[in-house]
């Protein structure tokens, strides 16, 4: 399976997604993502492929939802909670708990919903230009659908991450443990596809288990239930605008700053 914004190849026992949107910094349409979701669950569904590598081509990783292209915000706050129930947290958590090894490689910008699309993967690799964001506290919501920044940054720099919504670098992320390695640019590529090789060597029920007890002790402690609570106060923070402008989300748009793709 490839279409023209989401590429999928095997190499080897690894199956390489490749987000493919570069002229629009791999910003994610509704499309996008359920071709992004298509593309997860052929590669959980392959008994060939053992490790999943979610990479992207141009300077960007994802700059989180496409405002400009994408569809029209929903008429009511009960069809845009349902469509994000779906396609944002539903996703997420779909990738997340995928039983497969995963690994994200990201370079350039990680913004917001880029952020959904990263933190599910089990291992993040790095390029040394890579930063993370997460502004649409301009936009008057407190974080994007999937609140990982807690788990990811632990709770004080999760707060300074979301208040002041400015850019956390690759060398720092790994020093916060949210990133796994941190890699030049020209190297990020290799150094994933060759650490997926190297997962892809182990025994895949071992991995499988393995995975699961890490994410089961998380979920012991709450993560799942967490993210379900969070996603609600973020539809709170849809209502706001809801009740504010005439047309939600589009009204602040020019409030996030956006990396040239």
């Amino acid at each position: 399976m490839s279409t023209d914004q989401i590429l999928y190849r095997t190499d080897g026992a690894v199956a390489v997604i490749t987000l493919n949107r570069p002229e629009r910094a791999n910003a994610q349409t509704l499309e996008f993502l359920d071709d992004l979701d298509a593309a997860w669950t052929r590669a959980e569904r392959d008994d060939e492929v053992r490790v999943i590598l979610v990479t992207a081509n141009g300077k960007n990783f994802s700059a989180g939802h496409d405002l400009k292209t994408g569809k029209p915000a929903p008429a009511t706050l009960a069809e845009m909670y349902d469509r994000e129930t779906r396609q944002y947290l539903g996703y997420s958590l779909k990738w997340r708990n995928c039983h497969k090894p995963s690994i994200a490689a990201v370079q350039g910008a990680c913004i917001a919903a880029g952020l959904m699309l990263a933190w599910p993967c089990d291992l993040i690799i790095a390029a040394e230009n890579a930063y993370f964001s997460d502004p649409v506290i301009d936009l008057g919501i407190g974080g994007v659908e999937y609140h990982g920044h807690t788990w990811e940054l632990g709770p004080r720099k999760a707060k300074e991450f979301l208040f002041l919504a400015e850019r956390i670098g690759a060398a720092e992320a790994e020093k916060f443990g949210m990133v796994n390695r941190v890699v030049p640019l020209e190297q990020l590529q290799d150094e994933a596809l060759a650490l997926a090789h190297k997962i892809a060597e182990k025994h895949p029920f071992a991995l499988r288990q393995a995975k699961r007890a890490v994410n089961q002790t998380v979920d012991v402690q709450g993560f799942q239930t967490a993210l379900q609570a969070v996603f609600d106060l973020h539809s709170v923070g849809h209502g706001h605008w809801f009740s504010e402008r005439d047309y939600p989300i589009m009204a602040g748009l020019e409030a996030v700053k956006k990396p040239q793709a």
